[in-house]
């Protein structure tokens, strides 16, 4: 029997093979093709984060070229070195490549060896300067703005704080942007408000780079403990998730709050499998409280089949769901105001801007049609409706699973999106590590080679212009 990350063809566990009765490492490829890659995961994301710190395309934009870099260089900077555009891809490449393998040879890794990698993975992104993304410096800027000015965030830019010292740091794209993240997140936010000096802006970067590297820790944690389970191998779980190139180098390497949102998210989930549906119900509410698309589980758990049989709406993860979302949206309400329903049209403004590196984005550009481009990423939304509407009448028929229902809903909300980056890839490997389908395995690979292929023409001189993607 073949076999993918662990599965045998017929969906079940393979946590047997590989063991050392069975089958000499030595001999085995699989074996060495795993461990391989967990070592070119480790040694690439080292190189990444020294080369950060003196190659620009790896840092964001504000960073590259305001003068107070050292307070945000962190302990690595002594040790810099410079990546040019074909050393990045190949770089690039290696890592994602053996991530993949370590995917493909899940069922030949020990969790010993995985849980190591990881560990080396996070510590050595941790060490890095922020990467890619100004993204933190908005969440400090969003909640300076509240905390500090009494603006409301989801009404005004960060314009409005253009002399503050943090404003050199802000995105260009985001400046006259109000926030589009929960009231949750935002309240949160607040302990990391006071950045009035350089040091406290680069205390408050690495703060957020350490929540979400705890996060993808506690994340695995819940993915092992749900993939035992479900019974499928546990160590594909971790590795899935806890070795992505996207979750480890651009999430947490950019501090970014879709990695917190995955925490309650994803202990929404493991609560439904051990049978608290309240708590699971309201873990959900709590994730999209952070970021909206941490409720896009919801759904598939309402409609999950009940252990004793019967398909019928589970009335206790909608009370717990009802509950939580009462007290989240008074508490957004009271604290924000109306203001706080502005998020939705600046949500679908950013949406709208979209990308070439979209599926939507990607079809629009190849047409050469500008107006091609809304109508694209409405039938592109259509399709979206349509196929979970699909995927919840198969969950409640008990057609399909409500996990890899939840899975496939989140591979095609990616599809469908107008504009993608890479940390949303993380969005989908949950339900993908909890999950015995295997075409929705190989969908999450395929979807993950085409953001990494997307994500380095750029870094090729000229390439989105060469390519026709840009003019």
């Amino acid at each position: 029997m073949s076999s993918l990350g662990g599965f045998t063809t017929a969906g079940q566990p393979a946590l047997e093979l590989g063991s050392a009765a069975e089958i000499s490492p030595e001999r085995d490829l699989r074996t060495v093709a795993g461990r391989a890659g967990l070592i070119a995961i480790v040694l690439t994301g080292a190189l990444l984060s020294l080369a950060a710190l003196k190659t620009s395309t790896l840092l964001p934009q504000s960073i590259a070229v305001v003068s107070s870099l050292p307070a945000l260089a962190g302990p690595l900077l002594p040790l810099g070195l410079h990546l040019r555009a074909g050393e990045l891809l190949a770089t690039l490449a290696v890592m994602f490549g053996g991530w993949i393998a370590v995917v493909l040879c899940a069922d030949r890794l020990t969790p010993r060896a995985v849980i190591l990698a990881m560990a080396g993975f996070l510590t050595v992104v941790l060490l890095a300067p922020p990467l890619f993304s100004t993204d933190l410096f908005s969440y400090q800027e969003y909640a300076r703005m509240f905390f500090g000015l009494h603006v409301n965030p989801y009404t005004h830019g960060s314009q409005v704080l253009a002399l503050d010292p943090l404003a050199p740091y802000i995105g260009d794209k985001w400046i006259r942007t109000p926030t589009v993240y929960g009231p949750l997140f935002t309240l949160l936010s607040g302990l990391f408000a006071n950045t009035a000096t350089t040091g406290a802006i680069a205390f408050s970067a690495y703060a957020y780079k350490t929540i979400a590297a705890l996060s993808t820790v506690a994340i695995t944690a819940m993915l092992w403990r749900g993939a035992r389970i479900r019974g499928v191998n546990p160590v594909r779980a971790v590795a899935l998730f806890g070795l992505n190139p996207f979750v480890v180098l651009y999430a947490v390497g950019g501090g970014h709050n879709d990695l917190l949102m995955l925490v309650p998210a994803t202990g929404g989930i493991l609560a439904l499998l051990s049978g608290r549906e309240r708590a699971s119900g309201a873990l959900a509410i709590v994730a999209a409280a952070i970021k909206l698309t941490g409720g896009v589980f919801l759904p598939f758990a309402l409609l999950a089949e009940p252990p004793a049989g019967g398909r019928t709406l589970r009335r206790d993860v909608l009370l717990g769901a009802a509950v939580a979302a009462v007290v989240s949206i008074g508490v957004g309400i009271a604290v924000f105001g109306t203001g706080l329903v502005q998020m939705f049209h600046t949500l679908s403004q950013v949406q709208g801007e979209g990308g070439w590196q979209s599926i939507p984005g990607f079809f629009s550009t190849a047409l050469q049609w500008q107006a091609a481009s809304h109508v694209i990423s409405m039938l592109f939304g259509a399709v979206f409706v349509v196929i979970c509407l699909r995927l919840l009448w198969r969950v409640r028929s008990g057609e399909l699973d409500w996990i890899d229902g939840a899975g496939w809903a989140t591979f095609w909300l990616l599809m469908a999106t107008s504009s993608i980056l890479p940390w949303y890839v993380s969005w989908m490997l949950v339900p993908v590590a909890l999950s015995a389908d295997r075409k929705l395995a190989k969908a999450a690979l395929w979807f993950s080679a085409w953001v990494m292929l997307s994500t380095a023409i750029p870094y090729i001189p000229h390439g989105p212009v060469i390519l026709g993607f840009q003019t």
